[in-house]
């Protein structure tokens, strides 16, 4: 029987892949190989007549019709939010000039330490700030993003500027046009002040990156900030930016969320548009905001929202998404605990359990029912998520694979060869894998509105050091909506989170829930972040 590694070396040769021996020996090293194994026992036995998921109708999310909610008076935003500063702007003490002056002057101080931004827009942030400011003068409110300044992930084009996906292949890459994403956030008149660093290709679930290095983590700098959303991260925690946008292909909004104290959102798959960016997976590829609160989160997403011809993934017929009735509270919401992920270990450490237990408990001491149940289909789907990730970003990468390999940096160099040994047949069988898998998801949870996981098994990882993504990709596998948010602090002071999931389409209650455990357990204090 062909061993994995044979079996890898005669399918980069037969793909005209000039890979090293020095590179087959680092593949084992960083076992890229395990999961293949698992991926066999995972495939084997499926009947050859089941649907892959991408025909299978019943398997999908299916759009929901539009939510009502009582709408609830909401607080009143805190100065230091994205909300708060719009509200500050309206009421004449502030000005977009200001907050964007004071996001620059925070730039200039702090990102030599903390290495947030791969590109700095001042002169045309500025000249964005002041216009802002004119319109709304002249009574032209564009709504609450109007004048904020906010950063974008370099992942996404921006016309005119390189597109470099945190690499050197794409370093000299001018846009030609602006991403679907950042069309939205200019046409509600947001202020960008700059792109941020990533991990290579964004693929990575830490800030490792040979071209560009690593990004700190605010809170402790030998810490990382996790990936591949790690400027982006960064720059909210700090105030560089009240707001940024990130991708999540396995996990790469919510984990740098969770590791900064941030709420990270990724909505259910085909509800943002990520034409304009540099794909990883195109099956897996989520955009979202990470933020500050979970009302900027929601602000965020009713601009990014929407059909987009430009991207065929966002053009179900879902209901609209509008940040209306957060305050409704959880009374009669089903929610689910998660206590077995099917890999025979805890899912997460004592703190990283503690932590989602408390954002548990504010659900039902706000009248949410709950129950602590097993969904031992996660663990198959985090190997199937991996797999398929691997083959779709093989196949994406295969012409620069052929002739610029050594312009990767030698993790993803490594991660993506990989990949490659992978079967004959295996995308379809992961793909048929998939549509039983989500059923069956489906059918476990029918009977919840929510789920509420750990985020991350363990502490903070060390700078560069990439993050267990385990708890996360499950949900990009099976394209649902789910948002880390704060849960408190760590015995060495860095922030811990929770995960919450919701039915697809249904990120309204997402964030309502979401808002009851803010609520409960506080947003992070940014005081003790890098100054």
């Amino acid at each position: 029987m062909t061993s994995a590694i044979d079996r890898l070396r005669a399918n980069l040769r037969a793909a005209a892949i000039p890979a090293t021996d020095d590179d087959l020996t680092g593949i084992q090293a960083r076992g890229f190989l395990s999961r293949l194994a698992d991926f066999a026992r995972i495939v084997a036995g499926l009947p050859g007549e089941t649907l892959p998921d991408y025909l299978d109708a019943g398997s999908l999310p299916a759009p929901a019709a539009a939510t009502q909610v009582t709408t609830a008076s909401a607080a009143p935003a805190p100065a230091e939010t994205l909300l708060g500063a719009a509200a500050a702007i309206r009421a004449g003490a502030t000005t977009p000039t200001a907050l964007l002056e004071a996001a620059l002057a925070r730039v200039t101080a702090l990102d030599g330490q903390l290495n947030a931004f791969q590109l700095v827009l001042a002169e045309q942030a500025l000249a964005d700030a002041r216009r802002a400011e004119a319109e709304l003068a002249a009574g032209q409110d564009r709504g609450p993003l109007h004048g904020i300044p906010l950063a974008v992930k370099d992942l996404l084009d921006m016309a005119g500027l390189p597109t470099t996906a945190g690499s050197k292949i794409c370093a000299g890459l001018v846009a030609a046009t602006d991403a679907t994403a950042v069309v939205r956030l200019r046409t509600a008149g947001a202020v960008i002040i700059g792109k941020t660093r990533l991990s290579e290709f964004a693929y990575s679930p830490g800030s490792n990156n040979a071209h560009y290095g690593s990004t700190a983590n605010p809170f402790d700098p030998t810490r990382d900030t996790g990936g591949s959303s790690s400027g982006s991260a960064a720059a909210v925690a700090t105030g560089m930016a009240l707001a940024a946008l990130g991708t999540d292909t396995g996990c790469s909004i919510r984990i740098p969320a969770a590791f900064c104290g941030l709420v990270g959102l990724k909505p259910t798959w085909g509800r943002t548009s990520l034409a304009g960016a540099v794909p990883l997976s195109w099956s897996l590829d989520h955009l979202g905001p990470l933020a500050r609160s979970v009302a900027d989160a929601a602000a965020l997403l009713a601009v990014l929202a929407g059909p987009d011809p430009r991207d065929g993934r966002t053009l179900h017929q879902a209901a609209p998404f509008t940040p209306v009735g957060l305050e409704a509270g959880v009374r009669g919401l089903r929610v689910g605990l998660l206590r077995d992920d099917g890999s025979g270990q805890p899912p997460a450490g004592p703190a990283q359990l503690a932590a989602t237990r408390r954002g548990a408990e504010a659900l039902t001491a706000a009248g949410a029912g709950l129950v602590e149940l097993d969904v031992p289909e996660l663990d198959r789907l985090r190997v199937l998520g991996t797999a398929l990730l691997g083959m779709e970003a093989a196949a994406f990468h295969l012409p620069w694979l052929q002739t610029r390999l050594d312009d990767y940096g030698e993790f993803p160099r490594q991660r993506l060869l990989a990949n490659f040994a992978y079967e004959a047949g295996a995308f379809i069988q992961a793909q048929q894998a998939r549509a039983v898998l989500r059923r069956a998801v489906t059918e476990r949870l029918s009977g919840l509105d929510l789920l509420v996981t750990p985020i991350h098994p363990g502490p903070v990882p060390a700078r560069g050091v990439p993050a267990n993504n385990g708890l996360a990709i499950p949900f990009n596998c099976l394209g649902w909506p789910a948002l880390t948010l704060p849960a408190g602090r760590d015995a060495d002071g860095l922030p811990l989170a929770l995960q919450l999931v919701a039915q697809p389409w249904a990120e309204t209650t997402l964030l309502r829930a979401a808002t009851v455990v803010e609520q409960a357990l506080g947003r992070t204090d940014y005081s003790t972040t890098s100054r």
